[in-house]
């Protein structure tokens, strides 16, 4: 089997993986921030009750995603050798900032967060929370530091050395400030406000559909529906802005998410179709004339480059680019519905009787996952044939003396391993789910803390 191919397949299933949890985690602890602020402006205990059940589901969270994250550290070194000699100075000074700003930060406090409700006063027990919160977004901001970097490289220079060319950096401030970082940053943090805000709003529609913990569901609902309120319109903007940043530095990749093939052309906005790369074609498309020219340059005249601008080799694989950026903008577009027709419901006070919208709420928390896990293949695949855009071949990064075999070998334990640990991760969800708050902290332990 072809190595470079194995190669990709397990980064892309390592990855694929642990980006299940750190939106989750991010979105959450500003959830949890707004819960126990709450309770510590309004000495509610449902609000300590609240606070506390979703701690606890923010652990396990945490836990297994710092579990599912080392392994990728690895596979810089064996996979992917040459790759990291060639970014080691860029991405060294990322990840250490990572290392200082955000996982000391997050990790200090995680013990206070989790375990100090007794043992430390209220507003110190709010503090640690609000600390880790911070520590996910710092953790965020450096890694989307390091991809946009890849996608978008600046503030460095090429030398040689007995080892090969390698990138150094010459500016730390252009490095983390490169053309993509701002738009790619805002896209994820409010992708993962969102991710967040339907998990919160899935359990307490599921509760409220139970009969059980309804006080507690309808006020966790509610807090839910409003981060989902802001966060849903906000992906849209922030899409938007990074789509008009992927324009100016990687038109190729714009090209391929709408299949724009004729350069020097207007571009349309297909909303369906399906990529014949062999004909150079979109077919069963159906698209708005002209409308990608508007958006992107408020002309509809306006020409777009096209991929015919490009040689086929530095072309990326461009259906699966158009059909996972067209199933994300989808997805994105159903949660904006929701989140409106839930803040309807609720204005008009019927919000917790809607028993269809309460069970779609339910299920709903699975369509921000889909859509970061199809946002991250579109941006990343619509990178290639670029490892390092404009700089680095993917081919060119792949490890010299691993081979197929090991890759294979690794590829599948992997697998075996993620399958067991997400296993695991569903079964203590829906254990810490059924179990769900501790009543008893709307009474005495309420009471203690007001104490």
């Amino acid at each position: 089997m072809d190595p470079l191919l194995l190669a990709r397949v397990q980064f892309a299933l390592t990855i694929a993986f642990h980006y299940i949890f750190p939106p989750l985690s991010i979105g959450l602890g500003v959830i949890l921030v707004i819960m126990e602020g709450t309770y510590l402006a309004t000495k509610n205990p449902l609000y300590h009750a609240m606070t506390r059940f979703w701690v606890k589901i923010f652990g396990l969270i945490f836990a297994i995603g710092v579990a599912s994250g080392i392994v990728m550290e690895f596979q810089f070194g064996t996979n992917w050798a040459s790759y990291s000699r060639f970014v080691g100075d860029v991405f060294g000074s990322a990840l250490a900032a990572e290392g200082l700003f955000a996982f000391f930060l997050e990790s200090g406090f995680l013990a206070l967060l989790l375990f100090g409700w007794d043992r430390v006063s209220p507003k110190m027990h709010f503090f640690s929370t609000v600390m880790v919160s911070l520590g996910s977004i710092f953790s965020a901001v450096w890694i989307i530091v390091a991809n946009s970097w890849q996608q978008t490289p600046a503030g460095h220079h090429l030398v040689e050395t007995p080892a090969g060319v390698r990138a150094e950096v010459l500016s730390f401030t252009d490095v983390v400030l490169n053309p993509s970082t701002l738009d790619r940053l805002s896209h994820v943090l409010s992708a993962a406000f969102q991710t967040g805000a339907f998990l919160v709003i899935s359990v307490s529609a599921y509760y409220l559909i139970r009969n059980r913990h309804a006080e507690f569901a309808r006020a966790s609902l509610k807090i839910g529906l409003w981060i989902a309120l802001i966060a849903s319109p906000l992906q849209l903007l922030t899409g938007h802005s990074s789509a008009i940043g992927v324009a100016r530095n990687q038109p190729a990749k714009l090209a391929a998410l709408e299949g724009h093939y004729r350069d020097g052309a207007p571009a349309a906005m297909s909303l369906f179709g399906w990529v014949n790369e062999r004909e150079e074609k979109v077919e069963f498309s159906v698209a708005i004339p002209g409308m990608l020219s508007w958006m992107l340059y408020g002309d509809a005249t306006r020409p777009v480059t096209g991929l015919t601008a490009f040689p086929p080799e530095d072309r990326p694989p461009v259906n699966l680019v158009f059909q996972t950026y067209h199933a994300m903008v989808a997805i994105g577009m159903t949660l904006i519905v929701l989140s409106l027709v839930g803040a309807l419901c609720w204005l008009r006070g019927v919000l917790f009787e809607k028993r269809w919208l309460l069970w779609t709420f339910v299920f709903a928390v699975g369509l921000p996952q889909i859509a970061n896990q199809l946002g991250w293949i579109s941006a990343e695949v619509g990178r290639q044939p670029w490892i390092v855009y404009g700089l680095l071949r993917t081919s060119d990064g792949l490890s010299k003396v691993v081979g197929a075999g090991e890759m294979l070998t690794s590829l599948v334990l992997f697998a075996l391993v993620y399958m067991l640990l997400f296993a695991l991760f569903i079964y203590l969800l829906d254990h810490k789910i059924r179990t769900g708050p501790e009543e008893e902290s709307h009474g005495l332990q309420g009471k203690a803390v007001l104490r």
